[in-house]
């Protein structure tokens, strides 16, 4: 429990650092740790049934969130040669605050719902709520298209956290699948990015709605 409590503290910060952060190479690293903390969680939550499934989730989830996807959007970066988020929709003070409330929000949401008595930890629905909320706020208040990315990577952690700590029999085969989804997702973004920026020289989403024929 007190293990899988600070793995559930991490996440909320780190949430809350991309939220606040306006570099996206520093974002981009943020969602690398959060990645290879939530690999430990399948190990943590679980330690009492400890088997060869949880370990390959946790080394599976390790590689892809914590290696593969930051690798993949670094270099997307690079190719486009931007560097931070400028003006964003909503502003980073304001970012924060809407974080703290959807958090808090989130703590009397789940007092509401009625919960499994299995359930690792009573922080890990309100956490795993958080990140969803928190990946679709990124995604619907930043402009650059990286960002976007990052915001649906924390959504897809969101829903990782409640899977794992709630099903504790799920498939192997299933969470191999969810993983594999959200690789591919990942793999078409930094490519739509790495076109976006060849054909109009920018990563902008905002200014694409002004296109004309």
């Amino acid at each position: 429990m007190p293990g899988t409590n600070i793995i559930l503290a991490l996440v909320v910060l780190t949430n809350l650092k991309l939220l606040g952060s306006s570099r996206l190479g520093a974002s981009i690293r943020v969602v690398a740790a959060q990645g290879v903390v939530l690999g430990l969680l399948p190990i943590l939550a679980h330690r009492q049934e400890l088997s060869w499934y949880f370990v390959a989730l946790a080394a599976g989830t390790i590689a892809l969130k914590g290696g593969v996807f930051p690798w993949f959007l670094s270099r997307a970066v690079r190719e486009a040669e931007v560097t931070r988020e400028i003006e964003p929709c909503v502003g980073y003070s304001t970012s924060l605050v809407a974080g703290v409330l959807t958090l808090g929000a989130s703590f009397w949401m789940c007092t509401r719902l009625p919960m499994p008595e299995t359930i690792a930890s009573p922080w890990l629905a309100p956490v795993s709520f958080f990140s969803i909320f928190t990946g679709l706020f990124l995604i619907v208040s930043r402009k650059r298209a990286v960002n976007q990315v990052l915001g649906f990577l924390v959504l897809e952690n969101g829903v990782y956290t409640f899977g794992v700590g709630v099903a504790s029999r799920t498939p192997l085969l299933v969470e191999a699948g969810v993983l594999l989804d959200v690789f591919v997702a990942v793999f078409v973004m930094g490519i739509t990015i790495f076109h976006i920026n060849r054909e109009f020289d920018h990563i902008d989403t905002d200014r694409l709605s002004t296109l004309k024929d």
